[in-house]
């Protein structure tokens, strides 16, 4: 993984993406109960959205039958993603928030996916075990770490706040690698 610079990139672009964007799904029952001012149902409704987005998400990648520039495709659906939830931190109104979370769990599932790809692609097939544990170390690993810390924060400044600065460094790394990443732009 150290040697391959695009499999590095691409487990780092995991890694910031699962620890910057969970936070949503985690914050939920906040966004529940003290934003919308609702209980358990609203809750409910908000994570199934999320769940039909990448439902959807994911059957789109599944679809696509070229593997051209999706590294490129990627980074701009992640920058996207940050918008999102951006947007989300900030909506006070139900059915608009429920369109933000169906299509941030979209583009979650679409970026999840594809870089898993990328990284299945560009791997040889006596490395691709090895690869994969340290790609889903670092993948799973984002998950608890972001929303440990993200939490933490949540409950110093608020929950809006969090998701808006997460939302924000997320678009930020993908226009980052956008830029910068020449061990990307061929994938």
């Amino acid at each position: 993984v150290r040697n391959s610079r695009p499999v590095l990139e691409l487990t780092f672009l995991a890694a910031s993406m699962t620890f910057l964007s969970f936070a949503v799904l985690t914050f939920l029952p906040i966004f529940a109960k003290q934003i919308f001012h609702k209980e358990a149902g609203t809750f409910s409704m908000l994570m199934a959205v999320s769940g039909i987005g990448s439902v959807i998400g994911a059957l789109s990648v599944a679809s696509r039958n070229k593997t051209r520039h999706m590294a490129k495709v990627t980074l701009i659906v992640q920058a996207i993603s940050g918008v999102l939830i951006v947007s989300f931190a900030w909506s006070r109104i139900l059915w608009l928030s429920g369109l933000l979370l169906f299509l941030n769990g979209a583009a979650l599932m679409i970026c999840f996916s594809s870089i898993t790809s990328l990284i299945q692609l560009i791997t040889t097939n006596e490395l691709r075990g090895r690869v994969m544990s340290i790609y889903m170390v670092a993948f799973r690993g984002g998950m608890p770490l972001g929303s440990l810390i993200s939490g933490y924060f949540a409950s110093r400044i608020g929950a809006p706040i969090v998701l808006t600065v997460n939302g924000i460094l997320l678009t930020c790394v993908a226009f980052y690698f956008m830029a910068r990443s020449k061990g990307l732009r061929g994938l």
